[in-house]
């Protein structure tokens, strides 16, 4: 008896109850419900030569990007491995991508999933773990091609389309074609309310066009929807971005002591990341965050040498010099120096590029050489996307750098660069802050009073 899932793929060494729970482990971690995991370990359980069972587990776990989670991830891997023999095509092609994942190959990997989802494009795991893959690898335009290459022949009569269609509407945001990313957003909401990622994947778009207030709206009204998800703590995040731009600092301390700021010391990698964005932002606007650094950086210090993946080390560092801990902050740099040194897999290229030249520069500010920091970010503010993340996480380079050109005197740069931004989002309040305190340093009042003015409305533009 040949068992498929619910797209029609053939699944090796399967009975209809593995199917069955297949599609609902999918279906959770797509939804960021549930456990999968737990409930793919009940049927291996039972079928532990179900093939797509340990595939399914050892491709998921890819996504943790935590040190902790490694063995687990090798253990699913070599269970699928033993059973090759008696997988089909599509199943080895998921194998050779972990395999390559595992070697330190990501973009390897990704190249063997793609492979695979040319073959099979309603492969839904497989396009799953290609995009968000080019998320932390920061591979904009792959965001957005691994959907359109197999968006043609998905429609809502297919399991699942939702869920293309929300990454469909983050990778085109990603690539700047707006109107398009809210409209497959909206579309995937419209079939699954209860979709965090297409909430997220709007949301990013009201972020980067500027629509602060309508961001609040959109959020708080589906907030009972989003709220109860496993992305909460991102989601969060994305609407203390909004009240922080409109200069509703208490808002944003309310967010992240009431969602944000976790319990325990070994706490997850997402929602660390998260607080250690959102610290530093308020860091940024003068905002004294006092005992919240110190609570952050125990959660980070177990992991300051994991030297895993470098947009986790530049979150970690944050939390360091937060709290001005130079023993945890020489651990991690140093860890990375020597990881470098005979390192080649794909995460030393981001860290080398973009990973400790940020570090660094973080110690700077903290220190208060803010010129060290503008030297160090200004030759690679172009080269950001390969820290992985969002444009939205990345900003925090580019406004880390501004703030630095600020408070080290530098008036003709600040100006620039605060420009930049105003061109990017004119309607954004703090942007015109920047604007108005860079005009400030080179004494021009007349211009500064303008810009305040603008920074004072909502819609600032």
């Amino acid at each position: 008896m040949t068992v498929t899932d619910r797209r029609g793929l053939k699944l090796s060494n399967a009975t209809p109850a593995c199917a069955e729970a297949l599609d609902a482990a999918l279906d959770d971690a797509l939804a960021f419900r549930g456990d999968p995991i737990a409930r793919i370990d009940a049927v291996l359980a039972g079928h532990p030569d179900f093939v797509m069972g340990h595939v399914f587990r050892a491709g998921l776990l890819t996504q943790a990007m935590e040190t902790r989670i490694y063995r687990t991830m090798v253990d699913s891997l070599e269970k699928a491995e033993a059973l090759w023999d008696r997988a089909n095509d599509r199943e080895r092609a998921h194998i050779r991508a972990v395999r390559a994942w595992i070697e330190g190959d990501f973009h390897g990997a990704v190249q063997r999933w793609e492979a695979g989802l040319v073959d099979h494009p309603h492969d839904l795991l497989a396009m799953a773990l290609i995009h968000l893959t080019d998320v932390l690898l920061g591979d904009v335009a792959g965001q957005r091609d691994c959907v359109a290459r197999a968006f043609p022949l998905w429609d809502e009569s297919i399991p699942g389309y939702e869920f293309v269609l929300g990454f469909y509407s983050f990778g085109l945001e990603e690539n700047n074609a707006y109107s398009r990313a809210e409209e497959a957003g909206r579309q995937a909401l419209a079939l699954r309310p209860d979709h965090p990622y297409a909430i997220h994947a709007v949301a990013h778009v009201m972020e980067m066009q500027g629509r602060q207030l309508g961001g609040v709206h959109f959020m708080n009204q589906r907030r009972d929807v989003w709220a109860e998800s496993h992305f909460r703590n991102h989601l969060w995040w994305h609407l203390s971005l909004f009240h922080l731009d409109l200069g509703r600092t208490d808002e944003v301390l309310s967010i992240y002591d009431n969602h944000l700021r976790g319990s325990g010391v070994a706490g997850e990698r997402y929602e660390e990341l998260d607080s250690a964005a959102l610290l530093w932002r308020l860091n940024l606007v003068g905002v004294d965050v006092g005992r919240r650094w110190a609570d952050l950086a125990d959660k980070w210090e177990p992991s300051a040498a994991d030297t895993l993946y470098a947009f986790n080390d530049v979150h970690a560092m944050m939390a360091f010099v937060g709290d001005n801990r130079t023993e945890a902050q020489g651990r991690l740099l140093t860890a990375n120096e020597r990881y470098l040194e005979h390192a080649g897999d794909a995460n030393a290229a981001m860290s080398r590029e973009i990973g400790l030249p940020f570090c660094r520069a973080l110690q700077a500010f903290a220190a208060g050489d803010y010129r060290a920091c503008v030297d160090r970010l200004l030759p690679v503010r172009y080269m950001t996307h390969r820290l992985g993340g969002s444009h939205a996480q990345r900003d925090i380079i580019a406004w880390t750098l501004l703030e630095a050109a600020l408070r080290a005197g530098d008036g003709n740069l600040a100006l620039a660069l605060a420009n930049e931004r105003c061109q990017l989002k004119p309607s954004s309040p703090q942007n015109w802050r920047l604007v108005a305190r860079a005009h400030v340093l080179r004494g021009d009042q007349e211009r500064a009073r303008r810009a305040w003015a603008r920074a004072e409305s909502p819609l600032a533009a």
